[in-house]
């Protein structure tokens, strides 16, 4: 395994950006590192401790994200509980930063049974935007009360069109500002313009990085495993990757799930529309 990142420098730089963010962001939160399979894990914890038998939030960021670009989203969700947002391996963040080449969803899925078993003593709701959700999916940890899969992979295959495709090539050439907010146009709802500090970090992780490929469905076998605690499904009905229809059906007959279509919403459900995914980690905060 080599680290996804192009240089020392760049490293640093990812590094750097990321603390700074978190140092300036004044809401009251703490930071730690756990140990794992895959070297240390990065946890921002916001909001107070549980009550007694209450499960913990566990934040699971998508590809090329972290818990430096989703601030207002876990400010947003610690007002329903506890918050531990992970700062994802093998994504540009404060984590360890190295992948595997093969079998990368089952080792992010035995990396997250590690981290919950450690910082989430009293089970955890685990809220997975894009990867984050194929990695809830993966994980066996018997924490898990339940599943928020916010435009989830995992479940169908994630569709490139020719026009993500014409956005995305010109971002990974010559990653700017300017590219990175037409690539991030194509994942919002139409006519939203993307924050500047998100089309910054896309520029930087452009520059900095190997990024990574989207994972592939898990087996049939694997997913209905997950059915041992409920799943919520959430995706936006502008979503540029994964279309409402096939998804719903996926959630239906693996998960045995029901799926909410946020109207004003693309692939950045958490960035468009954190407020109805809170409604949502609230209601699984009382699953079992």
């Amino acid at each position: 395994m080599r680290s996804i990142y192009r240089s020392r420098a760049a490293h640093e730089h990812v590094r750097d950006w990321c603390e700074q963010r978190l140092d300036a962001w004044p809401v009251t939160h703490t930071r730690s590192y756990v140990d794992t399979s895959p070297g240390t894990t990065h946890v921002t914890t916001v909001g107070s401790t549980p009550a007694p038998g209450t499960p913990s939030i566990v934040l699971v960021p998508g590809t090329n994200m972290n818990t430096a670009v989703s601030l207002d989203t876990l400010e947003s969700l610690s007002g329903v509980g506890q918050v531990l947002a992970l700062d994802v391996p093998g994504q540009p963040g404060l984590s360890a930063d190295i992948r595997p080449r093969r079998g990368r969803t089952a080792w992010y899925g035995r990396w997250l049974s590690e981290v919950v078993d450690q910082v989430a003593p009293q089970g955890a709701v685990v809220v997975g935007h894009s990867l984050g959700g194929a990695i809830a999916l993966a994980c066996r940890s018997e924490r898990i009360t339940a599943r928020v899969l916010v435009s989830s992979a995992g479940l169908i295959r994630l569709r490139v069109s020719p026009a993500v495709l014409g956005a995305t090539l010109p971002w990974l050439l010559r990653p700017t500002v300017h590219h990175a907010e037409r690539l991030l146009r194509h994942m919002t709802a139409p006519d939203t313009e993307p924050p500047r500090a998100l089309a910054e970090w896309m520029a930087l992780v452009g520059a900095s990085c190997r990024s990574s490929l989207a994972p592939p469905p898990l087996p049939r076998s694997a997913l209905t495993a997950t059915r041992t605690a409920p799943a919520f499904v959430i995706a936006g009905a502008h979503d540029a990757f994964l279309p409402t229809s096939p998804l719903r059906r996926a959630a239906g007959l693996l998960l045995g799930a029901d799926l909410l279509e946020v109207g004003e919403a693309g692939h950045l459900v958490l960035d468009e529309a954190v407020n109805r995914v809170a409604v949502v980690v609230s209601e699984a905060l009382g699953a079992r």
